[in-house]
Protein backbone atom coordinates (compact mmCIF):
# COMPACT_ATOMS: atom_id res chain seq x y z
CA UNK A 1 0.00 0.00 0.00
CA UNK A 2 1.13 3.47 -1.26
CA UNK A 3 1.86 5.79 1.89
CA UNK A 4 0.42 9.38 1.96
CA UNK A 5 2.34 12.84 2.59
CA UNK A 6 1.13 14.18 5.56
CA UNK A 7 -0.61 16.74 3.76
CA UNK A 8 -1.56 15.45 0.66
CA UNK A 9 -4.64 17.48 -1.40
CA UNK A 10 -5.48 21.30 -0.69
CA UNK A 11 -8.69 22.86 -1.33
CA UNK A 12 -7.41 26.27 -2.69
CA UNK A 13 -10.52 28.22 -2.29
CA UNK A 14 -11.68 26.77 0.87
CA UNK A 15 -8.34 26.86 2.35
CA UNK A 16 -8.93 22.98 3.76
CA UNK A 17 -6.37 20.46 3.70
CA UNK A 18 -5.99 17.01 4.50
CA UNK A 19 -3.91 14.38 6.33
CA UNK A 20 -3.35 11.76 8.48
CA UNK A 21 -4.59 12.43 11.95
CA UNK A 22 -1.87 12.69 14.57
CA UNK A 23 -2.23 12.04 18.33
CA UNK A 24 -1.80 15.89 18.64
CA UNK A 25 -5.57 15.59 16.99
CA UNK A 26 -6.69 13.41 19.93
CA UNK A 27 -8.60 16.18 21.52
CA UNK A 28 -10.07 17.92 18.61
CA UNK A 29 -11.14 14.22 17.46
CA UNK A 30 -13.17 13.95 20.74
CA UNK A 31 -15.05 17.08 21.01
CA UNK A 32 -16.06 16.17 16.95
CA UNK A 33 -16.88 12.78 18.43
CA UNK A 34 -19.41 14.27 20.77
CA UNK A 35 -20.93 16.33 18.29
CA UNK A 36 -21.77 13.17 16.01
CA UNK A 37 -22.94 10.94 18.66
CA UNK A 38 -25.15 14.10 19.95
CA UNK A 39 -27.30 13.54 16.42
CA UNK A 40 -27.55 10.08 16.56
CA UNK A 41 -28.54 10.13 21.28
CA UNK A 42 -31.08 12.59 20.13
CA UNK A 43 -32.48 10.40 16.98
CA UNK A 44 -32.07 7.18 18.89
CA UNK A 45 -32.38 7.43 22.37
CA UNK A 46 -33.01 4.23 23.06
CA UNK A 47 -29.81 2.94 21.46
CA UNK A 48 -27.46 6.08 22.25
CA UNK A 49 -26.93 7.20 25.67
CA UNK A 50 -26.64 11.13 25.57
CA UNK A 51 -23.76 12.65 26.45
CA UNK A 52 -20.98 10.05 25.74
CA UNK A 53 -18.51 9.68 22.76
CA UNK A 54 -17.54 6.72 20.80
CA UNK A 55 -14.27 5.96 21.42
CA UNK A 56 -12.53 7.15 24.70
CA UNK A 57 -8.92 8.54 24.32
CA UNK A 58 -6.71 5.74 24.87
CA UNK A 59 -8.54 4.09 22.18
CA UNK A 60 -8.23 6.85 19.87
CA UNK A 61 -4.77 6.68 20.25
CA UNK A 62 -4.51 2.81 19.61
CA UNK A 63 -6.61 3.53 16.51
CA UNK A 64 -4.23 6.07 15.42
CA UNK A 65 -1.31 3.84 15.82
CA UNK A 66 -2.99 1.23 13.78
CA UNK A 67 -2.11 0.90 10.17
CA UNK A 68 -5.55 -1.02 9.27
CA UNK A 69 -7.72 2.07 11.06
CA UNK A 70 -6.45 5.12 9.06
CA UNK A 71 -7.90 8.31 10.14
CA UNK A 72 -7.79 11.79 8.33
CA UNK A 73 -8.50 14.92 9.13
CA UNK A 74 -9.64 18.07 7.37
CA UNK A 75 -7.54 21.02 8.73
CA UNK A 76 -9.16 24.57 8.06
CA UNK A 77 -6.78 27.97 9.25
CA UNK A 78 -4.81 25.21 11.16
CA UNK A 79 -7.78 23.50 13.00
CA UNK A 80 -9.33 20.25 12.80
CA UNK A 81 -12.42 20.72 11.12
CA UNK A 82 -13.89 17.30 10.23
CA UNK A 83 -12.37 13.66 10.44
CA UNK A 84 -13.17 10.65 8.35
CA UNK A 85 -12.27 7.15 10.28
CA UNK A 86 -11.22 4.32 8.13
CA UNK A 87 -10.90 0.63 8.25
CA UNK A 88 -9.36 -1.62 5.78
CA UNK A 89 -10.62 -4.55 5.33
CA UNK A 90 -10.30 -8.10 3.41
CA UNK A 91 -13.41 -10.18 1.91
CA UNK A 92 -12.69 -13.88 3.35
CA UNK A 93 -15.48 -16.04 2.42
CA UNK A 94 -16.06 -18.95 0.64
CA UNK A 95 -19.38 -17.59 -0.94
CA UNK A 96 -18.01 -13.95 -2.01
CA UNK A 97 -15.35 -12.95 -3.89
CA UNK A 98 -12.34 -11.58 -2.52
CA UNK A 99 -11.92 -7.92 -2.30
CA UNK A 100 -10.43 -5.65 -0.59
CA UNK A 101 -12.92 -2.58 1.08
CA UNK A 102 -12.01 0.54 2.89
CA UNK A 103 -14.97 0.97 5.75
CA UNK A 104 -15.78 4.46 6.85
CA UNK A 105 -16.39 4.03 10.39
CA UNK A 106 -17.40 7.64 10.92
CA UNK A 107 -17.15 10.76 8.75
CA UNK A 108 -18.08 14.41 11.05
CA UNK A 109 -17.15 18.09 10.10
CA UNK A 110 -17.71 20.55 12.75
CA UNK A 111 -21.65 21.30 12.38
CA UNK A 112 -20.00 25.28 12.84
CA UNK A 113 -18.27 24.36 9.63
CA UNK A 114 -20.79 22.81 7.12
CA UNK A 115 -21.37 23.72 3.75
CA UNK A 116 -17.93 24.63 3.15
CA UNK A 117 -17.09 21.07 1.27
CA UNK A 118 -14.59 19.98 4.03
CA UNK A 119 -16.81 16.64 4.18
CA UNK A 120 -16.81 16.32 0.30
CA UNK A 121 -12.84 16.88 0.63
CA UNK A 122 -12.69 14.54 2.93
CA UNK A 123 -14.49 11.85 1.04
CA UNK A 124 -12.37 12.44 -2.00
CA UNK A 125 -9.19 11.80 0.22
CA UNK A 126 -10.72 8.60 1.50
CA UNK A 127 -11.55 7.58 -2.51
CA UNK A 128 -8.27 8.63 -3.35
CA UNK A 129 -6.91 6.83 -0.47
CA UNK A 130 -8.73 3.43 -0.82
CA UNK A 131 -7.79 3.70 -4.79
CA UNK A 132 -4.26 3.84 -4.13
CA UNK A 133 -4.69 1.14 -1.48
CA UNK A 134 -5.63 -1.48 -3.93
CA UNK A 135 -9.19 -1.38 -2.46
CA UNK A 136 -12.24 -2.20 -4.67
CA UNK A 137 -15.08 -0.44 -3.24
CA UNK A 138 -15.70 1.94 -0.22
CA UNK A 139 -18.24 1.49 2.21
CA UNK A 140 -20.30 2.86 5.11
CA UNK A 141 -23.45 2.48 7.09
CA UNK A 142 -25.58 6.02 7.89
CA UNK A 143 -28.41 5.56 10.59
CA UNK A 144 -31.92 6.36 9.25
CA UNK A 145 -32.55 9.37 12.00
CA UNK A 146 -29.87 11.50 10.10
CA UNK A 147 -31.47 12.23 6.73
CA UNK A 148 -28.88 14.98 5.60
CA UNK A 149 -25.86 12.51 6.14
CA UNK A 150 -27.70 9.90 3.59
CA UNK A 151 -28.51 13.18 1.36
CA UNK A 152 -24.67 14.31 1.86
CA UNK A 153 -23.33 10.61 0.72
CA UNK A 154 -26.22 10.03 -2.34
CA UNK A 155 -24.21 13.31 -3.46
CA UNK A 156 -21.15 12.24 -3.08
CA UNK A 157 -21.94 9.09 -5.62
CA UNK A 158 -22.93 6.86 -2.78
CA UNK A 159 -25.65 4.08 -3.45
CA UNK A 160 -27.06 1.53 -1.40
CA UNK A 161 -25.93 -1.79 -0.92
CA UNK A 162 -27.74 -3.03 1.74
CA UNK A 163 -30.61 -2.15 4.01
CA UNK A 164 -30.01 -3.32 7.65
CA UNK A 165 -33.95 -3.52 9.12
CA UNK A 166 -35.07 -3.77 12.96
CA UNK A 167 -39.09 -4.39 14.81
CA UNK A 168 -38.94 -2.85 18.41
CA UNK A 169 -40.42 -5.07 20.58
CA UNK A 170 -43.39 -3.92 22.94
CA UNK A 171 -41.67 -3.71 25.78
CA UNK A 172 -38.55 -1.82 24.69
CA UNK A 173 -41.13 0.92 23.78
CA UNK A 174 -41.65 1.82 27.36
Amino acid sequence: MQEMNQTDRMDGSAGISVRRAVREDIPELIRLLYQVHRVHSNGRPDLFRAGEKKYTEGELGEILADGTKPVFVGVLNGCVAGYAFCILRQQDSRSMTDIRTLYIDDLCVDEELRGRRIGEQLYRYVLDFAERSGCHNVTLNVWACNPAALRFYEKCGLSVQKIGMEQLLPASRR
